[in-house]
């Protein structure tokens, strides 16, 4: 993973930029995340003074994975920026632990490298869309497998049909709300 670390002490004060291409493999050092066929470029822009630098996160790509509706394949189209603010400090385990700002991080005086896997990675994560659905057609269709859409709706019939014990309940649920 050195090829994510940047070494930040041989650069001068001011903009540098880095970029990164990220595929599946990047993710194998990770927890696996729900998508496959990753292809994201991560431009980072380092912004270099004297007590801090500042770190701007572009991300921009595809992954595919499956609607959460009807398992059909989908390609998503990633994009989203972050940026986070990183400062030198004596104590930055305990700087760390204590700040509630997640865009703000500590690293030791000593410290020569940053290294932005953790972050690529993060970010990239939360670059995914929280919503897979195939989407809706230009009259408001579900692009979505028929099939499963109906096999859905005749398992929910059956559902209320038998009077599950979970249905009876969210029923009196639904009543003590109102």
């Amino acid at each position: 993973m050195r090829e994510y670390d940047i070494a930040f002490v041989g650069l001068r004060p001011g903009i540098h930029e880095f970029e990164y291409e990220v595929k599946d493999k990047f993710f194998e050092n990770f927890t696996k995340p729900d998508f496959h066929d990753c292809i994201a470029k991560v431009k980072v822009q380092l912004d270099k003074s004297a007590s801090l630098m500042l770190l701007k996160f572009d991300i921009d790509g595809t992954v595919e994975a499956n609607c959460d509706r009807c398992g059909n394949p989908l390609k998503l189209n990633l994009w989203d920026e972050f940026n986070l603010v990183v400062k030198a400090v004596d104590n930055a385990d305990e700087m760390n632990n204590s700040e509630d700002d997640p865009d703000i991080y500590y690293i030791s005086r000593t410290e020569t490298h940053l290294h932005l896997a953790e972050w690529i990675y993060e970010f990239v994560l939360l670059s995914v869309p929280n919503q897979r659905t195939c989407g809706e057609d230009e009259k408001g269709n579900s692009l979505c497998n028929k099939k499963v859409l109906k096999m859905l709706e005749q398992m929910e019939k059956r559902t209320l049909e038998n009077n599950h014990p979970l249905q009876k309940e969210l029923e009196q649920f639904k009543k003590n709300k109102n």
